[in-house]
């Protein structure tokens, strides 16, 4: 299926229509709960962190040290990409579907244009530019919330989440993160693709086909996880 999307384009303005409106669907139409979410998962970490560490020895700064590299490594790139693999990958699984079921791909098809550059190309260049910019919102916001969760809580000042969070920064944490998030987001625009290209049947097929792109999806996001984690780390 990949292979078949490499061919010149029928008409570039179509492609960039195409392309723009997938940015907007999968980067702006995702943007709320990427918000939403991250944000909360650093609040959670930081009361979790200050909870864990009991002792009077450990300096409160170090609460926002591990806040800063958990929402940079894992908890930006890897949870919100499986939320997004369930929000958009379900989104392209479903409406490549429908368009299969309702013959929209085969008229196309017929008029000479390549469905596979078409309909995939756009969506899986889309992703590869929206889902790490909202990895690095997502990292931002979930330092954010864990700022505003330690003093609302009054855990530690916002002096003391500032100190810890310029303290011992790897820029190599921040390398590690945008690599995992292009890799997810090749996952999250081909594999939705390729069950929804390939749905045969009815309304039925296509509720499962994105059932399992989800699934397979998540699936290979952990996978990756762990091989990105082997090599780079």
């Amino acid at each position: 299926m990949l292979t078949g999307m490499f061919s010149r384009p029928e008409n570039f303005r179509m492609y960039w229509k195409e392309f723009m409106k997938q940015c907007v669907d999968i980067g702006i139409g995702s943007l709320g709960i990427v918000a939403v979410i991250s944000t909360f998962l650093g609040a959670v970490t930081t009361v979790q962190t200050a909870y864990q560490l009991t002792s009077s020895l450990i300096p409160k700064s170090t609460i926002a040290m591990v806040v800063r590299d958990t929402m940079i490594i894992e908890l930006a790139p890897t949870l919100i990409c499986i939320v997004l693999g369930g929000v958009v990958g379900s989104k392209i699984a479903s409406e490549l579907g429908n368009m299969r079921i309702s013959e929209q791909i085969d008229a196309q098809e017929i008029m000479g244009i390549n469905t596979k550059a078409y309909l995939i190309g756009p969506k899986i260049l889309a992703a590869l530019l929206t889902i790490p910019a909202l990895v690095v919102i997502a990292a931002f916001l979930g330092i954010f919330g864990g700022l505003e969760a330690g003093k609302l809580s009054g855990i530690l000042s916002h002096e003391q989440f500032m100190e810890g969070l310029r303290g011992q920064f790897d820029g190599y944490n921040v390398f590690f993160a945008l690599s995992k998030s292009y890799t997810y987001a090749f996952i999250i625009s081909s594999v939705p693709a390729y069950y929804g290209y390939h749905v045969q049947g009815g309304a039925l097929e296509i509720g499962k086909a994105s059932t399992t792109a989800v699934v397979v999806s998540c699936v290979m996001i952990l996978f990756a996880d762990y091989a990105l984690a082997a090599i780079l780390l």
